[in-house]
């Protein structure tokens, strides 16, 4: 079970961070057609504008949440909030956004699964990926369940200091993961494998911030004479 577990929280982490930033890289030199977000709105709007900004409002708050939550070490908020209250914050934030999440991307997953011309437009890993992040949002809300039976922060540390000697490479990561409850190791490893597979769907268009569209000049467009 040491083996095992540090296979998986050890030693997986790099693979798949290795995958995502030279699988972004080689997408982006050698396939920059295929650098979009694919969207299909124009193949009907229904119910889109309300699942797409619910999703991503819902995500963008959780990836933001995590990254700071994680990868802030416990001395620097402690003179301010201790760690159970701040677990409590991330119980609630996390929970209302992540619920926004579920919602918005349980739409839009319907919406390319049961919708012909949709369907007929998407590749195997569009669905693979929206269901992918179902699952995690849906995991990430059990979690809430029993990190509810323990207030004190205790464990929420505990994946905060997995996550800082896995980033900055400190050894030793995976045993910080071996007393936390199952649901928190399927949470990590669903989320590990949307990183590894990452490169390879339309998720990349999120490395691009569309600067350009602020200081472009406007488009005229004029009625024929």
């Amino acid at each position: 079970m040491n083996y095992l577990n540090t296979l998986l929280f050890g030693l997986y982490p790099y693979l798949a961070g290795t995958v995502f930033l030279i699988g972004s890289l080689m997408r982006f030199d050698h396939g920059q057609y295929t650098w979009k977000t694919g969207s299909s709105q124009m193949l009907t709007s229904r119910n889109m504008r309300r699942a797409s900004n619910l999703f991503h409002i819902g995500i963008i708050v959780i990836f933001f949440g995590h990254l700071v939550g994680l990868l802030t070490p416990h001395w620097v908020y402690s003179p301010f909030v201790s760690a159970g209250t701040k677990q409590v914050i991330a119980i609630i934030i996390g929970g209302i956004a992540g619920i926004m999440c579920l919602v918005g991307g349980v739409m839009l997953a319907h919406r390319r699964i049961t919708n012909p011309r949709v369907r007929a437009s998407s590749s195997p890993m569009d669905t693979v990926i929206i269901g992918l992040l179902v699952v995690q949002v849906s995991l990430g809300l059990l979690t809430i369940i029993p990190a509810l039976g323990h207030l004190d922060g205790g464990v929420m540390i505990q994946l905060a200091h997995w996550a800082q000697s896995i980033v900055f490479f400190q050894g030793g990561a995976a045993v910080y993961l071996e007393s936390v409850g199952f649901i928190y190791k399927l949470h990590i490893l669903v989320g590990l494998t949307i990183i590894l597979v990452f490169p390879f769907t339309r998720l990349v268009h999120v490395w691009s911030v569309p600067f350009g569209y602020v200081t472009r000049r406007y488009q005229l467009v004029r009625k024929r004479g």
